[in-house]
This record gives C-alpha cells, sequence and structure tokens, in this order.
C-alpha cells in the first residue's frame, strides 16, 4: 500500500497533463486514520465521477459495540453514518472548482425509509467501516488541475472523515437514539404474528406527506388515533408503553368519502414494510414485511405464470396455468400480480379499488343476471379473497370507495374520516344485510403451481459484457432490454433498481440452472446478501454501482417483468 505522500507527489508529476493521466492515482493509500482508495478514475471531466472509497478500522472509528449489536441496528448506523458524511460533502462540494463534473463530493442520497447500502457498510465483527462516495477530477478543460484534487484528497475528505466516521465526533445520544428506535421497530415486527396482526400504526403517527413529489410529514397533518375497538398497546424494549390501531389478519375493508385519508393509509402500510427514521411520522407504522401491494398493470409481460385460480376457460383456448402474455390487460395483469405475490410468499396483500381492474374485483347482481357465471372465464377476486385467507394464510388490506360488496366478505371494515380512523364493522355488516350477493360460493380452487425453474438465456452465456442502466426506480435494463418497474409500488429507492437489475445479471450467470424455482433463486439471492453483502452481487456491467437491498419479493418482481426470462 502507498502513503498520501506518494499520492501528493505523484499529482505534482501529473498536472497540467492530459486528463487520462489521472488513471495513474488509481489504488489504495494510507491517510492518518483512514485508507483512501481511488477505485475507478472518470474518462474525462464531463463522464460520470471517479468513484472513491474510505477503510477506517474499527478501533480508529470507535462505534461502541452495543450500537451494532443487532442487524437492524447495524443497518440503522451504517444510515446515520451515511447521512451524516452526506451533510458533509454537500458542504464542501464543489469548493474545488473546474470544468464538468469539477469538485463534486457525493453521496448516496438517503429518503425517509432506512435501507441497507453499499454506499456504508460495517464489519459486526471488526468494526471496520467503509464509505464509497464519488469525486469529480478537477479540470481545466481537458487538462489536470492536480492542485484543485490535491485541495480535495487532503483538505475537504479528510475534513468529511473527521466530522462522519469517528464516534468522537458525533452526537452519541442522536446514535443512540437510533439504535433503539431500530430496535423498537424490529420488536413491532417480530410481535405482529403472535398477536394476530399484519400490521400496527401507532397514535400519533403523521401519515400525509408534504407533496406528491415530497416524501416528507405534512405539516399540520392530522395526527392518527386508532379507534378504541382496533386499539392495541405494546411495551417497547426502549421506548415503553404505546398504543396503537392493530390490524387483525383476516379481510380488512378502509372506506370513507374521497379526500379523507383511505389511500394515505393504504400507502403508509405500503411503505410499512420498511423502517422509517426519527421525525418522520410513519417510524411506528409498521406492516408485515412480505406484505405486497397489487394492482392492475396493463400492458405487462407474464411468463408462464398459473392464473387458473382466476382465470379459466379463455373463448381462446389459451392456457391458463402457464399463461404466458406480451400484453396483459388489467384482469390478467391483476391475476398473476396476486398469483406472484404468492410465490414470493407474501402473507399480506395491499389493494386499492383505484388501481385494480373492475371486473377483477366484482361483478355486481345485474351483470351477473344477464352475463351468467359460465359465460365469464374471469372469477372476481371478491370469490377468491376468504379462500386465501383461510387455506393459504394470505390476508387483505383493502381500499373501496364505492363497491359495498366486500362489506359481506370483510372481517373488519374501517371507515376514514377526516383523517380519523373508526371501527364501522357492526354497521356496514347490519346494512349489507339488506343487499345480499347474488352468487352462490364457489368451491376452493386448486392452489397455483409455482413449479417456474428459469435457466439461462442465451444472450448471457457467453463472455460479452453485459451492460446495466438503472432509470430510476422506473425500471432497469440490461443491454437493450428494459424491465418495467413503474407499478412495483413498494420500491422505495432507485438504488434498489439498481440491485434489481444486478440480481438478475448474478442469477443469470450463476444460479439459473433449470433446477431452482423462482422463489428458490430469490431465496439464494437473500442468503448471498446476508452472508456476503450487496456488493458480492456485482458482476460485470453492474460492478461498482450503488446498491440498496431490495427484498425478496420486488426481486421475484423484477424477474416477472423480464421479457426475456427463459422459462
Amino acid at each position: 500500500m502507498q502513503t498520501s505522500t506518494d499520492l501528493r507527489e505523484l499529482l505534482v508529476r501529473i498536472d497540467r497533463r492530459s486528463y487520462p493521466a489521472y488513471k495513474d492515482t488509481k489504488g489504495a493509500y494510507q491517510f492518518p486514520g483512514y485508507v483512501l482508495s481511488i477505485d475507478h478514475v472518470q474518462g474525462d471531466p464531463f463522464a460520470a465521477p471517479s468513484r472513491l472509497s474510505i477503510h477506517v478500522s474499527g478501533k480508529t472509528a470507535g462505534f461502541p459495540r452495543e450500537l451494532y449489536r443487532l442487524p437492524c441496528q447495524k443497518v440503522a448506523l451504517q444510515d446515520q453514518l451515511l447521512r451524516r458524511f452526506g451533510r458533509q460533502a454537500g458542504q464542501v462540494s464543489f469548493q474545488a472548482r473546474g470544468s464538468g463534473h469539477s469538485g463534486l463530493l457525493s453521496v448516496s442520497r438517503c429518503g425517509q425509509e432506512v435501507l441497507e447500502r453499499t454506499a456504508c457498510t460495517l464489519n459486526p465483527t471488526t468494526g471496520d467501516i467503509l464509505l464509497r462516495l464519488e469525486v469529480g477530477f478537477p479540470a481545466n478543460g481537458r487538462t489536470i488541475n492536480a492542485r484543485e484534487l490535491e485541495k480535495i484528497l487532503f483538505d475537504l475528505l479528510p475534513r468529511c472523515v473527521e466530522g462522519g466516521l469517528l464516534y468522537r465526533n458525533l452526537p452519541a445520544n442522536a446514535l443512540r437514539a437510533a439504535a433503539d428506535l431500530a430496535e423498537d421497530q424490529r420488536y413491532i415486527r417480530d410481535a405482529l404474528p403472535r398477536l394476530g396482526l399484519c400490521a400496527f400504526v401507532a397514535d400519533g403517527s403523521i401519515l400525509p406527506r408534504a407533496s406528491g413529489v415530497s416524501d416528507l410529514p405534512m405539516k399540520d397533518a392530522v395526527p392518527f388515533r386508532s379507534p378504541s375497538e382496533l386499539a392495541v398497546t405494546l411495551e417497547l424494549p426502549h421506548r415503553g408503553k404505546i398504543t396503537g390501531m392493530g390490524i387483525p389478519k383476516g379481510i380488512t375493508l378502509i372506506v370513507g368519502g374521497g379526500y379523507h385519508g383511505k389511500s394515505t393509509l393504504l400507502k403508509a402500510l405500503e411503505r410499512g414494510v420498511y423502517d422509517h427514521i426519527a421525525g418522520d411520522g410513519r417510524e411506528y407504522v409498521i406492516t408485515a414485511a412480505d406484505a405486497v401491494k397489487v394492482r392492475a398493470e396493463d400492458g405487462r409481460s407474464i411468463r408462464r405464470t398459473d392464473i387458473s385460480m382466476f382465470i379459466n376457460d379463455l373463448p381462446n383456448g389459451k392456457d391458463t396455468v402457464h399463461f404466458t402474455t406480451e400484453d396483459a390487460s388489467g384482469s390478467t395483469s391483476q391475476a398473476a400480480n396476486v398469483v406472484e405475490a404468492m410465490e414470493a410468499g407474501t402473507s399480506l396483500l395491499l389493494m386499492d379499488e383505484d388501481t385494480s381492474a373492475t371486473n377483477f374485483m366484482i361483478r355486481d347482481a345485474l351483470m351477473q343476471r344477464v352475463i351468467h357465471r359460465e359465460m365469464e372465464p374471469i372469477t372476481p377476486f371478491i370469490d377468491r379473497v376468504g379462500e386465501l385467507y383461510k387455506i393459504h394464510g394470505v390476508s387483505t388490506i383493502m381500499v373501496a370507495g364505492s363497491s359495498g360488496a366486500y362489506f359481506h366478505v370483510a372481517d373488519h371494515i374501517i371507515q376514514m374520516d377526516h383523517y380519523v380512523p373508526r371501527d364501522i364493522t357492526g354497521l356496514a355488516k347490519e346494512e349489507a344485510r339488506a343487499f345480499p350477493l347474488d352468487s352462490a360460493p364457489l368451491p376452493p380452487a386448486k392452489g397455483p403451481d409455482f413449479g417456474r425453474c428459469p435457466r439461462t438465456s442465451p444472450a448471457f452465456r457467453g463472455s460479452e459484457r453485459v451492460k446495466c442502466k438503472v432509470l430510476g426506480r422506473d425500471g432497469v435494463s440490461l443491454n437493450r432490454e428494459t424491465i418495467d418497474l413503474r407499478y412495483v409500488e413498494q420500491l422505495a429507492d432507485a438504488e434498489q433498481s439498481a440491485a434489481l437489475g444486478c440480481c438478475l445479471l448474478y442469477a443469470q450467470k450463476r444460479l439459473l440452472d433449470g433446477k431452482r424455482n423462482l422463489r428458490q433463486v430469490a431465496e439464494e439471492l437473500e442468503a448471498i446478501m446476508d452472508r456476503q453483502g450487496l456488493a458480492e452481487l456485482w458482476e460485470g456491467g453492474c460492478a461498482g454501482m450503488a446498491l440498496a437491498r431490495p427484498r425478496k419479493q420486488e426481486i421475484l418482481a423484477c424477474f416477472n417483468r423480464y421479457r426475456a426470462l427463459a422459462l
């Protein structure tokens, strides 16, 4: 390993040379208190910034082990360090000047969720910290400005390390509070099955967001208050007693007038699969970790998915046990989304009437009289929702604003009234007696077949480099094949999309042998991330990409939307 003095001398030698001479800086350098690695050097000042990493030993970093004793606390500490280093970097970014990206210092930008990321990792055995960042190497035109880079590496960056990665310089109380919050959130999530619940929303939570483009809490929003009938009190390890609404397993309907908070509650439950930072308002909105939001998705591809639980006897004779299409309708896409969520091991479906296919959800009495059941290939969700819970153990929380038919099958009915929930189960059931369902119960359907075993696609069998490109949260592409993730609504960060692309490429190269089914492939990817970390997924064109960990449910959603998947 070279020293910081060696790097300084190298910068003097290459100053004012052509920009590609910066490539000579690649390597690891010992600085006082940490190792700086220059991992990738940009080709010119207008290209993507150079990638650097900082390695701080556990002894130097000095973080007490009780701050990362549990895996959830480790992720929370990594998140805190990344946010604090990011604030330091933001204060000094572009203080070194030049053309293109010259002077940029940046790290992954964290949202309201606490996610495991490659940008900052802590070794739980040694306490060592690795932080990855991007730096725009300065230039005048396309000529090296080594003096400005020296300013970054020997002045600005050490300040960020001192102020962001060393325990002695950080607020101990805030770090302790983040670790305690993470443990409390884990406690609630672990307690849900034992209490017969699929979700919990604490009193005082702030569910509305500032705007459609801001995930920050809305100012002056109505705090959440649990109806007494659903109130649950928990004793958390650190916060102590906390009361909120416990949503029992089974079928729960959320109803109410427009703009009264139905979808706001559902959206909070969607994101409740993740932990949230203090001050977000949803810190104690906790949903079953495997919950999946399901919607209609016109135009998506479906590959050999068994949708026969909902769709049978199509007029064209198309096979619905191994259903395949490049352009799904609203009903077939939603049926596939439900079945694929089951394949991913979900225990809870989340649905909103507004984004569902009407003919998949319900057929009213008049339509059933005119178009008899034997003439309709679609078995609506209302006829299967009870079976999903009683036979398959899959609960449903659904927002309904126009169809009262679900009152008959719901176990619990919550009315949102000016953002305040009321339990109206008794009232709604009483009123529903005057409007009986005009159809006989169906016999249970055969459970879906989850035996799809993908093989490596021909495009991945050679040694040719595969390029992975991230399209924000909307999707990811491998070479020219784009995977549309716009309607995988529980993706919280573009770096999760990047990780999904890496998962797919890694699996194509190493796991798709035609013997493992899709669920087993996703579980193997999860095991790799558990054992070796997210960075283990870097493969070929994905190397060095900033990644945030996705759930197994999103991994399978990505695979299922990949049109070139060989099945």
